[in-house]
């Protein structure tokens, strides 16, 4: 694992193919909790081609020098990812 927020990655390799490609990622918050969320495109292997992008928040804890995921929330969809962007703008208008 990581010793700091900055290693942390979604990336995945499997086989020598990089089955998980992370393109961007955010630090949202630091310390003994992080949170994180991520930019990524999944490998698909019959196509052979990196489909549509997706995005990921993961919480980390600090133990022991090293970060260990906690929890983590997929965001399925581009509409899924808009739809949640809306309601969080409806509300710190409020």
């Amino acid at each position: 694992m990581a010793e700091t927020v900055e290693e942390l990655t979604v990336t995945y390799e499997d086989g020598g193919i990089e089955t998980v490609k992370e393109l961007d990622k955010k630090v949202l918050t630091k310390g003994a909790w992080a949170t994180v969320i991520y930019r990524y495109q999944d490998w698909n292997r019959t196509k052979e081609e990196y489909i549509a992008d997706k995005f990921t928040i993961r919480r980390y804890q600090k133990r022991d020098g090293e970060y260990q995921q906690k929890s983590k929330f997929n965001i399925s969809s581009e509409k899924q990812a808009k739809e949640i962007i809306v309601a969080l703008e409806s509300w710190l208008a409020e």
